[in-house]
């Protein structure tokens, strides 16, 4: 490379930098209002769905979960029987 052509390079590359770094602000911006509309959009989802009671209460599925992982409630004796 000519290097009477360096400081236009240089110029260029710093201007082509500065106009991606405002694209990446813009995107990250735009991600992070998206993510809020998300969730917002995802409680409100939420509380219609318990409002039809077409779900449980929270407690009573973190309860079911917690107990499904820790066993709690199921009784293996051994045996292929099943309870009556």
């Amino acid at each position: 490379m000519d290097p009477k052509y360096s400081g236009d390079m240089f110029k260029h590359l710093e201007k082509q930098n500065e106009l991606l770094m405002d694209a990446y602000r813009s995107m990250s911006h735009e991600l992070h209002r998206l993510q809020v509309e998300e969730e917002m959009l995802m409680r409100k989802y939420y509380e219609y769905m318990a409002a039809q009671g077409l779900i449980e209460k929270k407690n009573d599925n973190t309860n079911v979960a917690s107990n499904k992982k820790t066993g709690e409630g199921v009784v293996d004796n051994g045996t292929d029987e099943e309870e009556s």
